[in-house]
């Protein structure tokens, strides 16, 4: 199915297509989407797992309120000491899709999640699952032993649809996925297949794309103006707001980077250098999960530029609604 076709989908999946600007980290897909959005006088959705949360600013790349084209929704929603999972954004994230949709608005989704897409968009169901016992002990010790990194790799090794459902740096969830794997269950199973899933929306998935040494040169010019701009302060002002051990919230790229520097762990030349070699592995990652997904259509920011890659999507999107109208 490619991300125009809507003749196979009833119901909300039926109504205007909703936009999705996606792509790795640093890529330029908030400002193409913002630009998107004031072309189409809408708002822009995030869908970033991190973002969600109030104060994680400078290391989520938030783009600061003052230079924001138009309003940037899911953003602020949740306090640092909540867990906030990724079935509570479907819930509160399609409630904004509905309402626009719902007044004949365009709803425009961006952001490097790919899970927390695919749960929009798609029909996707999430296990509760506990959170306490002797197997979430176990694989407790062995985070606190190993780190996150391995405790990931062994869920890879276990199951390797699963371990790519997740994001490495959440341990709370790799844990559970380990969790179920001992009972007999896949997570990956219980999120209804990786690959043939009911669109829950008809969607234009647009993915941001670019030669990968440009990339990862802006990742890592990135990474240096989250320093100059205070992320070291940031997070300890977090950890001073109770940003605790055992939040999802921590182990986000460059927030545990930067504590590990405040205990003592490393040096702050460290940490920085782990960050930006974390965030090319993520980089890497986000374009891996994306392009699994045949509904992408690939924006070659190099060839096109910012002006091209928006005209190119508010076209096609106007076209699918003339299209809509036309139909008996």
């Amino acid at each position: 199915m490619t991300s125009g076709d809507d003749s196979l989908v009833t119901g909300a999946a039926a109504r205007r297509p909703v936009i999705c600007v996606v792509g790795p980290t640093a890529s330029g897909k908030s400002a193409l989407a913002d630009e998107v959005a004031l072309r189409l006088g809408t708002d822009v959705i995030s869908v970033d797992s991190m973002q969600v949360y109030r104060g994680m600013d400078i290391g989520t790349a938030k783009t600061p309120v003052e230079e924001r084209l138009v309003p940037l929704q899911m953003v602020d929603v949740a306090d640092i000491s909540q867990d906030y999972s990724v079935a509570m954004f479907q819930r509160d994230a399609r409630v904004l899709v509905d309402e626009r949709l719902d007044c004949g608005r365009a709803a425009i989704l961006c952001g490097g999640t790919g899970l927390y897409l695919d749960a929009v968009i798609d029909e996707m169901d999430f296990p509760a699952g506990q959170t306490h016992g002797d197997a979430r002990s176990r694989y407790e010790d062995y985070l606190a032993e190993r780190g996150a990194q391995a405790l990931w790799e062994h869920l890879r090794e276990r199951d390797e649809a699963s371990a790519l459902a997740i994001h490495p740096n959440n341990s709370r969830r790799v844990a559970r996925a380990l969790e179920m794997l001992d009972e007999g269950t896949s997570y990956a199973a219980q999120l209804s297949g990786l690959h043939e899933r009911e669109a829950h929306y008809g969607a234009q998935i647009w993915g941001l794309s670019m030669d990968r040494a440009l990339l990862y040169e802006r990742i890592d010019r990135r990474v240096d103006l989250m320093v100059e701009a205070g992320l070291v302060d940031e997070v300890r002002g977090l950890v001073e707001a109770g940003m605790g051990a055992d939040l999802t919230a921590r182990q986000a790229i460059g927030y545990k980077e930067v504590l590990d520097y405040l205990d003592g762990s490393c040096t702050l030349d460290e940490a920085i250098e782990l960050i930006k070699r974390r965030s090319r592995r993520y980089a890497k990652r986000q374009l891996s999960w994306l392009r699994r997904d045949g509904r992408t259509r690939w924006l070659d920011m190099d060839e096109l530029g910012r002006d091209n890659a928006v005209a190119l999507i508010v076209d096609e999107y106007e076209r699918a609604l003339g299209e809509r109208v036309q139909e008996p």
